[in-house]
């Protein structure tokens, strides 16, 4: 029943929308039907011009990613395991987590160009947030027992943080990869909307510009289908690493 519940949930928002897409009382340019979104859906499925723009914006998304993970892991276990370094940079990142990095892509397109750099470089700034403070306060939450017995032990600062300190924050960074995949995709959705002639974003906008709207309708199921299709890889990558945390989980 609890793997039936999110599809009941979807054919229920479903009917729904046939309902008002049938009863006439909305334009079908506001309400197209299911049919139409399904047959513009199959077109672009079908078509290999339009699975291109899909990974235009999937290699933008997945490289300004993969940058903030190895920057944002280095920085969060940093500041989470160094005094120093988290008097200095946390004020940083606190101060500034609320700014709106969208509102510096201008600077990042006369600095970058229109093309994929500034928007990688976006995505980058975006993802790097999130990642480095839940790592951190996942480094700086290691059981300090385990850190003595392996220092009584003899163990080494390099084997402490081999041994204990990285696999106890693994799944703090694991969550911090689930907070900042899906803003990938949605900073790379939004700059391709306003700045592009390539990828998902680019695809919406016109197809929105030319009163297409099940197109539209269509590629935001695309663009749906492929940030779940995205977490499922990291949940499986998440467990198939941090095992320990899944034979501890339970549910009430």
């Amino acid at each position: 029943m609890s793997r039936l519940s999110p599809l009941f949930l979807i054919g229920l928002a479903l009917v729904a929308w046939e309902l008002a897409a049938r009863s006439g009382l909305w334009s079908p340019l506001l309400f197209p039907s299911l049919a139409s979104i399904a047959h513009e859906l199959g077109l672009l499925l079908s078509r290999a011009d339009r699975l291109m723009e899909a990974w235009y914006s999937l290699y933008r998304a997945l490289g300004g990613f993969a940058l903030a993970a190895v920057v944002g892991v280095a920085l969060g276990m940093l500041m989470g395991r160094s005094a120093f370094a988290a008097g200095l940079l946390e004020p940083l990142f606190s101060g500034t987590y609320a700014v709106p990095k969208l509102a510096l892509f201008p600077i990042f397109i006369f600095v970058f160009g229109i093309g994929s750099l500034s928007k990688v470089a976006l995505v980058f700034l975006e993802c790097l947030y999130p990642i480095v403070i839940i790592t951190s306060q996942g480094a700086r939450s290691v059981d300090r027992v385990l850190l003595w017995s392996a220092q009584n032990m003899g163990a080494s600062r390099a084997e402490v943080l081999r041994r204990i300190v990285i696999p106890a924050t693994a799944p703090f960074i694991f969550a911090g990869f689930r907070v900042a995949l899906p803003v990938a995709m949605i900073v790379v959705v939004i700059t391709e909307m306003i700045s592009s002639a390539d990828g998902l974003g680019y695809q919406v906008i016109y197809a929105l510009s030319s009163l297409k709207t099940d197109r539209m309708l269509a590629l935001v199921v695309v663009i749906a289908l492929l940030g779940w299709l995205l977490d499922r890889a990291l949940v499986a990558l998440r467990d198939r690493l941090v095992y320990w945390e899944k034979l501890e989980t339970y549910y009430i």
